[in-house]
């Protein structure tokens, strides 16, 4: 019943993600008002998995979609949620381990393992944008499992062999975890919004009763508001129709006694 549940969480929440990319392309401007942003954003995240044996960070790239929900009372202050589509974590450069088959060890003794965990993540953080246009941001991270492989690699003579090892079932479906960024809001154009992120994972990446790993990730992305100069023209030609239409009636001379 658990599983069956996770199931179709899971489909709704993958098939939802997917979708939303596209209508927001399309129906963008509906979505922006004077307090509220939508847009996309994407960049490259640098991952690595604590208490792990690595050579390095796994280097991937981001995707998705954001809403910055500002306070009526003071707009300075701001929720800042959305979906990142995209967001492969892991580790790079880890020791090779067998795989239980004589051929595929053989193959592979000597190279490397590459790590890759691919979530849904949500953040849901607190934003707070000063008047020079830097803003500051905090608050907790959720992430859903999609995929988990660890891709074992090894050159042979200038060309390399990959292999794709499943390992989800290893793998934690729930992650989550802090996040707190730091970036700046452009006035140029559509206003683009370039950020640094740092993601703490507090949950345990890896089932069982191994050593406690924890996702650590930096992210660098760039935010674009989707529609917004297209919604605030609707809303001056809008202002600039009911100025037509009312400002007639009140420039005409009134009749004299």
């Amino acid at each position: 019943m658990k599983k069956g549940l996770l199931v179709l969480i899971a489909f709704f929440f993958i098939t939802s993600a997917q979708s939303q990319v596209l209508i927001s392309l399309l129906f963008g401007d509906k979505l922006n008002s004077p307090f509220l942003e939508f847009g996309l954003d994407g960049g490259v995240n640098f991952s690595t998995i604590s208490n792990m044996e690595t050579s390095g960070s796994e280097v991937g790239f981001n995707l998705g979609f954001y809403f910055d929900i500002r306070s009526k009372k003071n707009p300075a202050w701001m929720i800042n949620t959305g979906v990142i589509v995209k967001s492969p974590m892991g580790a790079h450069g880890m020791p090779v381990y067998s795989l239980g088959d004589a051929n595929l060890d053989n193959t592979f003794s000597g190279g490397r393992v590459d790590r890759e965990i691919r979530y849904f993540n949500v953040p849901i953080l607190i934003k707070y944008q000063f008047k020079n246009n830097i803003y500051l941001k905090a608050g907790p991270q959720f992430g859903l499992l999609a995929k988990a492989f660890d891709k074992f690699r090894k050159e042979y003579d200038g060309d390399e062999v990959e292999y794709k090892h499943n390992i989800r079932d290893q793998i934690h479906v729930i992650d989550a975890g802090i996040a707190v960024g730091t970036g700046y809001h452009m006035n140029v154009g559509n206003g683009l919004n370039m950020t640094v992120q740092y993601y703490y994972g507090l949950v345990t990446v890896m089932k069982g009763d191994g050593p406690k790993q924890y996702n650590r990730v930096v992210y660098v992305t760039a935010g674009i508001p989707i529609g917004r100069g297209k919604s605030a023209r609707k809303k001056a030609e809008k202002e600039a129709e009911l100025n037509r239409i009312i400002l007639p009636e009140e420039e005409a001379p009134k009749p004299k006694n």
